[in-house]
This record gives C-alpha cells, sequence and structure tokens, in this order.
C-alpha cells in the first residue's frame, strides 16, 4: 500500500521542490521568539501534516526549519481528534494542529494557552474568514494559528453512476439502487468519528424542515434523536466505518465501495492514479474541518513553537502542504506560483466551496440563543459508539 501511495504522490510533482524558495522565510527565530530557542518542538499532528521528505523528498518544510532555527522537530501522529484531546491533556508536547471538534475542547479545558499573535508577523496574511474563526477565538483572545482547511466531500465511482452523477447525500443516507441497477446497500461508508453525526443532521436540515435544524452541531434533544435515527438507518447500508485515509481508498479500488464522504486528499490521489473517482459537494452542502496550531498552557519550547507557528504559514509551506494533503491554504497566496500544487491545485482543493461548507466545532448544551439545551458532545460519542455497534 506504501508503494501505491507514494506512485500516486509522485503523479502531482510538476517540478523538483526548491528549497532555496523558502530561504528568509519568517520560520527564524529572531522575529518571532521573546526570548532564546530552546533547540527543539514537539508537535502532535495529523498524519501528513509534518513532513521532512522522508515518505517523498519533494515534499519538506521540516528541515530547513531546523536548520534556521536550531529548534529540532518531533512530530507525535494522532488518528482522531479525540486522541489529540488525550494526549494533550496528558502533556509533554508543544503544539497541536487541532481540528475544530477538538480546538473548543482544549480551549475550555484549560490545556492551551492564548496566542500573542504579535509574535507571528504573518498572521494577517491569513485568509480573513479564518483570522478569527470561532474554534480557535474566544472572548476576542487567539488560541490558535489557522494551519489547513478542508472539506468533507462525497466521492464517487463514476462506473458506478455513469451519466447520473450524484448531487446529493441521499446517496449515503437512503437505500436505494445506484445507476449501475445495484443496492447501494453494503457499497456504502460512512466516517468512524462522533462528529459525523453532524453530516447527518445536515442532511436532515435539508430534507426534513419541519426539525428546525439550523446549526448542525447545536442539536436540541429532538433533533439529535433524529440525526441518530438516520445512522442507525444508514448503518444497514455500511461496508465499512473509515478513519485511515488508505484503507478507505483500497476499498475503492479493490472492495466495491461505490459513495462515501471523504476527503479530497484521496478523491484527488486516486483519480491521479487512473481510478474511476470523482468528488462532488452535494446540494445539502457539506461539513469541513480547519486546522489550528495551538500552543500547550505548559510548554517546554514556546520560543521553537513560535517560530514553528511563524514557518508554518510560509506561502511555500502553505503550498506544499495544501499540495501534499490537497487541502486548502490558510493563506490563498499560497495557491499561486507553487510547482507541486500547480496552477489548479486550489481549486480542486476546494477552494470556490468555502460558502458550503460547515465548519468543525465542538458541539456543546449552549445553543447559541440563549437556550442551554443542545446536546452536548459526550453525548455524540457514547451514542455514536452505539450506533456502529449496532445499538
Amino acid at each position: 500500500m506504501k508503494k501505491f501511495t507514494f506512485n500516486l504522490m509522485v503523479l502531482l510533482v510538476v517540478s523538483a521542490f526548491v528549497l532555496s524558495a523558502c530561504a528568509g522565510a519568517g520560520g527564524g527565530g529572531g522575529s518571532t521568539a521573546s526570548g532564546d530557542l530552546e533547540g527543539a518542538v514537539s508537535i502532535v499532528a495529523w498524519a501528513g501534516y509534518i513532513e521532512r521528505g522522508e515518505t517523498d523528498p519533494n515534499f519538506d518544510w521540516v528541515t530547513q526549519f531546523e536548520a534556521e532555527t536550531g529548534c529540532m522537530v518531533s512530530v507525535k501522529t494522532a488518528a482522531t481528534s479525540d486522541e489529540m484531546v488525550a494526549l494533550m491533556n496528558e502533556g509533554g508536547f508543544d503544539l497541536v494542529t487541532a481540528s475544530g471538534d477538538a480546538s473548543n475542547r482544549l480551549i475550555s479545558g484549560g490545556r492551551v494557552q492564548e496566542i500573542d499573535i504579535s509574535r507571528i508577523p504573518s498572521y494577517e496574511k491569513i485568509d480573513p474568514r479564518l483570522q478569527n474563526a470561532p474554534w480557535h477565538t474566544v472572548d476576542g483572545k487567539h488560541y490558535g494559528v489557522p494551519y489547513s482547511s478542508g472539506q468533507n466531500i462525497l466521492m464517487y465511482n463514476t462506473e458506478v453512476f455513469g451519466d447520473e452523477p450524484p448531487t446529493s447525500w441521499n446517496v449515503v443516507f437512503e437505500e436505494m439502487t445506484l445507476p449501475d441497477g445495484k443496492s447501494n446497500k453494503g457499497r456504502i461508508q460512512a466516517y468512524d468519528g462522533p462528529i459525523y453525526v453532524a453530516d447527518a443532521a445536515l442532511y436532515l436540515k435539508a430534507t426534513r424542515p419541519e426539525l428546525g435544524i439550523d446549526d448542525p452541531y447545536a442539536l436540541t434533544r429532538d433533533q439529535f434523536n433524529a440525526a441518530i435515527e438516520l445512522l442507525r438507518q444508514q448503518r444497514t447500508l455500511i461496508n465499512r466505518y473509515w478513519h485511515d485515509a488508505f484503507i478507505q481508498m483500497d476499498d475503492f479500488t479493490n472492495e466495491g465501495v461505490a459513495a462515501s464522504g471523504s476527503w479530497p486528499f484521496q478523491a484527488n490521489l486516486l483519480k491521479a492514479g487512473g481510478a474511476p473517482i470523482e468528488k462532488v459537494v452535494p446540494v445539502e452542502g457539506a461539513t469541513g474541518w480547519a486546522d489550528s496550531t495551538m500552543l500547550h498552557v505548559d510548554s517546554a519550547h514556546p520560543n521553537c513553537a513560535y517560530a514553528w507557528m511563524e514557518w508554518s504559514l510560509n506561502p511555500k509551506v502553505q503550498g506544499d502542504l495544501a499540495a501534499w494533503f490537497q487541502n486548502v491554504p490558510v493563506r490563498l497566496d499560497a495557491c499561486d506560483n507553487n510547482p507541486l500544487l500547480g496552477p489548479d491545485g486550489c481549486v480542486n482543493n476546494g477552494l470556490n466551496n468555502f460558502d458550503q461548507i460547515v465548519w468543525w466545532r465542538t458541539p456543546t448544551s449552549d445553543c447559541g440563543n440563549g437556550s442551554k439545551d443542545c446536546v452536548p458532545y459526550h453525548e455524540w460519542v457514547t451514542n455514536y459508539v452505539a450506533v456502529i455497534g449496532g445499538r
């Protein structure tokens, strides 16, 4: 599988990675640190977020940072947001690349500290729509630096759908006969994280307006129960609940999966490798993740951490990350003149879909309208575990 993945990645490379293009970037210690650099920084991150050329030498945004700052980077890969929260609760790390369903928990739990954005000169270059986003900004205080964003698109097999491509999430939530004449039962996948309840709620917002769903992350008891019931119905269709991107890619290639919520990462790589795959943001919209780099409240290496946060906003780093992970840079000028990303890379990764995306955030009892009757995240966890377990 690793060989297959590497070959797909190579298809994305349209020219050699030129390290000198990053020379003079803001990752150097002097302009971003208020004290001596400590020589190390440890990061909890999603797989593929912090690359040093070990998987593909063309993708490396760690080596030069280490050479310029003397801050040696160590990475602990986490597979889920819940794992990230657990690791940050344990401590011993400086930074985490947290999605919105983790960041608010880390803030409310006091596990991350306020960011002094005056120490991050490139902050003003970030997409204004992300600079003060509620998943990392609370009461006017910044607790994270935007790092990456992407969307949970509908990925589908074009040989199954032919000239009738799907336009709705109904193909993964409702039992039906697909255009190839076969049922979707046993040919559908769903994400195995509790935040997926929001995907069901987003679909119900469009298809059952009588429920009155406005915000898929702020659900009353009746709205939440309807979403859980839809997920129980969906379970009868499921081939696999996925969280490993590469296993899902293999399932679409070898196991006859027809459609699933996914990331542009899987869809673009499969298509680049010749697989009959396309992706779409359905008419109901989609959920998405906008990840922020957050600083542990007890960071042992805060100056190296600030140096990394500034470095992470370098346009070359942002463009290379977008090419590697098939996401959208948090500074949009990174979409231009990046040989690895290519001229259409950001559009292919979903740049123009921003307004259709409902970004992940941690559900709480606060409905946002003065009511405190919404279902909090811990109940999303227990109920979704029960759904997956057939209860």
